[in-house]
């Protein structure tokens, strides 16, 4: 999980609270009642340091120049991005504390919007962007930092290093719009990058940066692509490289007034979430408080956006759902109230039933009726939720398919099988073309298979078992072993498009077939399972039987293949490998095989 390092005077200055605690001092009831505090809002104080310790735990040597501040490490929800900095966690705890409302974030447009010109040729590489200007800001030593910090956490999370997002900020003041989002050659990019002296292209940049431990991990990005992204000002400036680097001209410092905001992006919903969060958690450093001027960006086809939306979106839900989800008794105005506490801003419509949920451009993790009965949750105080004994007395026990495959599992070990556990995906090939059987469409498909080898899950256990035998040919003959394991089929009249199916599968390998040492074993799972072998022709009175029917499959030798019948029911195979299938998974022995269905038996 994400860890948010906090100078634990500055939080506790804006959360306004120090139980009893003074500047620089430890104290372990402060420290106690902070982490019950955190404890309540769902979220956890991990550790209580100090910079110097950390950086004498990171480096091996005592710092002289760190300072004696007392720093709370506190472990954040990885979908809480909000939280990642000391602003975005204060503010969300006076709220908490019923100190504060929700703030709301306001656009302010100017007379002449800043304007983005986005060229096609990005699209080849990093196709979005998208920006927000902060205006009349006011930073310091700390804030800064912040600033700073939070935008690296992003890359780390959301961002999923920089590969969907980067973010680039900029001293507005010092550069000039229209600006551009192009992309060009290497050798065609100079600038001066961020802290440096000296105009490079860009192959000398990544040549550069091959060195620099903080940023070479990002060059792989666009390192071995024709082009790279660039952003340009009004007078062909550079403002940045992205994802790597910003250009050093309009660098931020301490006195930067306007900060420009750059955000580019492989997803576009990301880039969204990222601005948005960017601007909410520092625009309380704007004169006029939680403001944020917009940005015009104008895409290839000449479409022109305004971004940031800050604007809440809504979602309706229901007090029964709430209240049973969470196995409470709370009533409407109860409910609106403790979500107010979680930055939530309610109301309860006229049935008093319903209640429309405002989400803040800072909560992206709220996507489903779920999370506001979570939040709804944390407000109440797990603590506080009654813990009554059931209205029934309910004994658990194992499930009857997962018994019975217990069971199985030990009587065909007994029999002299190995038993093994094979993968649930297969490749399109394997399970037909190898088998001589046709693909007839049953099987479930990935959307995006890594690699051929796992291209659709599978439908029959068949598959791995000749696998095992080819990867494990030179073991002593004869080989015998088998797996009981879920296939998987389509199925359109189920939710998911798909069901599963419990089959038992076995094989016996050696220099002859062994035809009838599996029909052994056949006949042995049948007895277990107090099945009575049918003879054909003559009537069964028996409430289970089965029998064997001769049938042809690609897959089998012919003549040498047969159904298995249970009450009349079709549940499995028995029969001898075709010596073209041996010979495609590289086998070189007879097989003879067994595949069934222990779902009937139930």
């Amino acid at each position: 999980m994400p860890i948010l390092n906090a100078v634990r005077d500055d939080l506790f200055q804006r959360i306004e609270e120090n139980w009893g605690a003074k500047p620089n001092e430890p104290s372990e009831k402060a420290d106690t009642a902070f982490d019950e505090l955190c404890f309540s809002f769902g979220i956890e104080l991990d550790d209580v340091t100090t910079e110097k310790m950390m950086k004498q735990k990171e480096t091996g040597v005592v710092d002289s120049s760190a300072s004696e501040d007392i720093i709370y490490k506190i472990d954040m929800p990885a979908n809480r991005a909000d939280l990642l900095c000391v602003e975005g966690l204060s503010r969300a705890l006076r709220v908490f504390l019923q100190k504060d409302s929700p703030p709301e974030y306001r656009l302010v447009k100017p007379k002449q919007m800043q304007r983005m010109i986005i060229k096609k040729e990005v699209q080849q590489i990093r196709p979005h962007v998208v920006c927000a200007v902060l205006r009349n800001v006011k930073f310091n030593n700390r804030s800064y930092q912040s600033f700073i910090d939070f935008q690296e956490k992003l890359h780390q999370n959301i961002c999923r290093k920089r590969t969907l997002v980067s973010i680039g900020t900029h001293d507005l003041d010092t550069i000039q719009g229209p600006f551009t989002y192009e992309a060009l050659p290497p050798k065609d990019i100079n600038f001066v990058p961020l802290n440096q002296k000296k105009s490079m292209d860009g192959h000398q940049l990544m040549a550069h940066l091959s060195n620099d431990l903080h940023l070479k991990k990002y060059l792989p990005i666009i390192q071995n692509s024709p082009v790279y992204p660039v952003i340009y000002d009004k007078n062909r400036r550079v403002l940045s490289l992205p994802p790597i680097i910003n250009g050093d001209h309009s660098k931020i410092t301490l006195n930067t007034k306007n900060v420009f905001i750059e955000v580019t992006a492989t997803d576009l919903t990301k880039a969204h979430i990222v601005l948005n969060l960017i601007c909410a958690m520092f625009s309380e450093y704007c004169a006029d408080k939680f403001t944020i001027e917009p940005v015009e960006v104008e895409d290839a086809d000449g479409k022109v956006t305004v971004y940031p939306d800050i604007s809440p979106r809504e979602l309706e839900t229901t007090v029964d759902y709430i209240t049973s989800s969470i196995g409470i008794e709370c009533e409407a105005e109860e409910i609106v109230k403790l979500l107010s506490r979680m930055s939530l801003t309610s109301k309860l419509l006229p049935d008093k039933k319903t209640i429309k949920v405002s989400i803040p451009c800072t909560r992206s993790d709220v996507l489903h009726a779920c999370d506001v009965m979570e939040d709804a949750a944390i407000a109440y105080g797990f603590n506080n939720i009654a813990r009554p004994f059931p209205p029934t007395l309910t004994h658990g026990k194992q499930q009857p398919l997962n018994k019975l495959t217990d069971l199985l599992r030990a009587e065909v070990a007994m029999a002299g099988y190995s038993e093994i556990l094979t993968l649930s995906l297969c490749s399109i090939e394997e399970t037909y073309k190898m088998l001589n059987r046709p693909n007839d469409g049953n099987a479930v498909r990935l959307a995006n298979p890594k690699t051929e080898e796992f291209e659709i899950a599978r439908v029959n256990l068949l598959v791995g078992l000749l696998k095992t035998i080819a990867s494990n040919k030179s073991s002593a003959l004869p080989i015998k072993i088998f797996e009981i394991s879920d296939v998987v089929h389509k199925d359109n009249t189920t939710d998911v498009g798909a069901f599963n199916e419990r089959r038992l599968c076995a094989i016996y390998c050696s220099h002859n077939s062994g035809f009838e040492i599996v029909h052994g074993l056949l006949d042995h799972i049948m007895k277990v399972n107090n099945v009575t072998w049918k003879k054909e022709g003559v009537p069964c009175t028996a409430a289970k039987y089965y029998y064997l029917k001769p049938s042809e499959d690609g897959a089998f030798f012919p003549g040498r293949r047969a159904d298995v019948y249970l009450n009349d029911k079709k549940i499995g195979v028995l029969g001898i490998i075709h010596p073209e299938v041996v010979t495609n998974y590289k086998i070189p022995f007879a097989c003879t095989a067994l595949e069934i269905s222990i779902e009937p038996f139930l």
